[in-house]
């Protein structure tokens, strides 16, 4: 992730913010997650990328805010992310958290100013498939999201022990 064509940018009301310095095509690769570090539990800059995996130390990466109208897209199969549409230099560069994360460690309430903005942002499994159908939303959650198929009747059924010969009768 080095000599990215990227900014960090500090203030505007939001903090720190992730800007591109160069322009980027929709569906270019702007950079992969290099040098990060493995944790089973979500934190406030972890970025999920399995059903119980999770990933930080992702340099510039740190600084990607969250939209409802994200211009990258973080690929967790590929550890990339890339532009989710063209990108200008000085557009901020921002995914849609819900995409990757089931459940996230600190939930807000979300300022990005979209038309359709989402408001509370608190990971997937508190959305409804309507919005996230709206996204590229990562494998891991699509899992998550998908019901499992209920048991059949006879794998329903708690299992039973064999039947044990029963002891010969006392002779009278």
């Amino acid at each position: 992730m080095t000599n990215l064509p990227l900014r960090v940018e500090q203030g505007g009301g939001k903090g720190a913010r992730l800007v591109a310095e160069s322009a980027f095509a929709a569906g270019e690769v702007i950079g992969r997650f290099d040098n990060h570090w493995v944790t089973r539990k979500p934190t406030y800059l972890s970025i999920q990328v399995g059903p119980d995996r999770h990933i930080e130390n992702l340099g510039q990466f740190s600084y990607l805010n969250h939209s409802c109208a994200p211009t990258v897209v973080v690929d967790t199969e590929r550890m990339e992310v890339r532009a989710a549409r063209d990108i200008a230099p000085g557009d901020e560069l921002s995914f849609f958290y819900p995409a990757t994360e089931w459940q996230m460690a600190r939930p807000f309430d979300c300022l990005c100013g979209a038309p359709d903005c989402l408001g509370k942002i608190a990971g997937a499994r508190d959305l409804p498939r309507e919005a996230l159908d709206r996204y590229e939303i990562s494998r891991h959650v699509r899992a998550l999201l998908t019901p499992q198929p209920p048991l059949s009747p006879e794998t329903a059924q708690p299992a039973q022990p064999p039947e044990s010969p029963k002891p010969p009768s006392p002779a009278l």
